[in-house]
């Protein structure tokens, strides 16, 4: 007897939508096919679509802002908030500061979540300190054990890297096989316009988005797609947001260069006009880069839907709005001294859903691909996450397509205290969710535990698989690196 049966549902697998019914023990997928006999618990899914627990790969867990804000969700509420949106993997951040030691900061940060994640995870490193020992000794280390991607910065005085550091973490990523993901803007461009606003009395949160003019970002892409096409290393464009960047990374796909590009919900939903609120409150919408403008919101779409962006993220980086987060010096706070990032965990999946597949956007199959499997291939982690087929994890959503809600932030699961996406409608939201056959979530209820997560060893970063065909047969060509 199967541990699980959920029967009756549609079912999104990688042959595409279908009714049929998935038998789980021991936490993972035995079974796919119509009248399979009821399990210990056996779920009737009629009426709902079963698809993959959702990988959120860029989330900002438990971490220290440059400035050294502490984020408001820890891994017990983050983990949390994640699952009761669809969530049943993150990949957060192991942060790095100059000076610290790799090894300890991974051993510090695997602590965290070790007692407190309530679904799986696993880990990129943030490198702000590349050193010959960092890169020659420490970052092999970490990678053989399992965390294989990392992330740098082209701006932020406290975490960026030089042209030159960062074609040294490129050529280190070649020759281990790890991916690297480039926060893209121009940190002189940034700094030399906030210096002028801030000398002629502009303060006012919305002109965070003027000081991170679209050209900061377009041009930081530009030079990293240089970078890494001087050395043949694939790279990943994180938190795209503007319409040049996302040309940018167009015209070196099509070029053939191995360019990625990620979006986040911010990104489709918000731009720089809701910024412009009285007093302190467009601090709830200011990240790094932030909303642009129309033509932006329609080119990020339309890079998701057409393959130039490969994966969606929510880049939740929780701050509360007061003097711990958002506000250090209360209503006499700056643009400058805001700390930048947006909460999104939990909604990131059912905004996607609502305005991709419900409109007609977006098939299923697609938002399936951006929220789950591109993010288990492109970290190494596909095929025991990221899709519904026997031998992978019993990570499942149960989605009812017509439900209807009201966003407010007393609804999230989050630690934040706000939202950006405040009174927005959603059609379409899970109402049940399984983590290795687990129940995690149901009717509103959470019933795992602080510590139920297991640690996921990523594999070798692939290609994302360009079209249905091959992501079915397994055929992911590995990238030979030319260094």
């Amino acid at each position: 007897m199967f541990d699980l049966t959920i029967r009756n549902g549609k079912v999104c697998t990688e042959e595409g939508v279908v009714q049929t019914d998935i038998g789980v023990t021991d936490g993972v997928i035995v079974a796919l096919g119509t009248g399979l006999p009821a399990g210990h618990k056996d779920v009737d899914a009629s009426g709902l679509i079963v698809l993959p627990g959702g990988i959120d790969s860029h989330c900002h867990i438990e971490q220290l802002s440059g400035m050294g804000v502490m984020t408001a969700d820890d891994f017990q509420t983050a983990t949390r908030s994640a699952a009761f949106g669809g969530t049943t993997t993150v990949i957060p951040f192991a942060a790095q500061r100059r000076g610290e030691n790799l090894l300890q900061v991974v051993e510090d940060y695997s602590r965290l979540a070790r007692e407190k994640a309530v679904i799986d995870y696993g880990f990129h490193l943030i490198l702000s300190d590349p050193t010959e020992q960092t890169l020659a000794e420490h970052l092999p280390r970490v990678i053989k054990d399992g965390i294989t991607s990392f992330k740098v910065y082209m701006t932020y005085e406290s975490w960026k890297l030089d042209d030159f550091q960062l074609l040294d973490v490129l050529h280190a990523a070649g020759r281990h096989g790890a991916m690297v993901m480039v926060h893209c803007e121009n940190n002189d461009i940034i700094r030399w316009v906030t210096r002028r606003l801030l000398n002629d009395g502009y303060t006012h949160p919305k002109y965070h988005a003027v000081a991170h003019d679209p050209l900061a970002e377009s041009e930081a892409t530009y030079r990293a797609v240089a970078l890494s096409r001087l050395l043949s290393v694939p790279i990943l464009v994180v938190h795209v947001a503007g319409l040049e960047a996302v040309r940018v990374i167009h015209a070196a796909q099509t070029m053939g260069a191995h360019i990625y590009g990620e979006s986040c919900p911010q990104y489709l939903f918000l731009t720089a006009d809701d910024i412009d609120q009285p007093g302190v409150e467009g601090a709830k919408f200011c990240c790094s880069p932030p909303p642009r403008d129309s033509a932006s919101q329609q080119a990020v779409w339309d890079g998701l839907l057409g393959d130039t962006l490969q994966v969606f993220s929510s880049d939740h980086a929780p701050y509360r709005f007061d003097e711990t987060g958002k506000l250090p010096h209360g209503e006499a706070t700056t643009f400058k001294q805001m700390a930048n990032g947006l909460p999104g965990i939990e909604l990131r999946m059912p905004l996607l859903f609502s305005e991709g597949v419900n409109t007609g956007r977006m098939s299923i199959e697609k938002f399936v691909a951006l929220t789950a499997t591109n993010h288990a291939v492109m970290y190494g982690l596909y095929p025991r996450k990221g899709v519904i087929r026997i031998g992978s994890d019993a990570d499942l959503a149960l989605w009812d397509p017509a439900l209807k809600k009201t966003v407010r932030w007393e609804m999230l699961h989050d630690a934040v205290g706000y939202t950006p996406y405040e009174g927005r409608e959603v059609t379409g939201w899970p109402i049940a969710v399984f983590s290795r056959g687990r129940l995690v979530v149901e009717g509103g209820v959470l019933h795992a535990q602080p510590g139920d997560g297991q640690f996921l060893p990523c594999g070798e970063p692939a290609p994302i698989a360009r079209n249905k065909k091959e992501i079915q047969q397994g055929v992911i060509v590995k990238k030979i690196f030319a260094v």
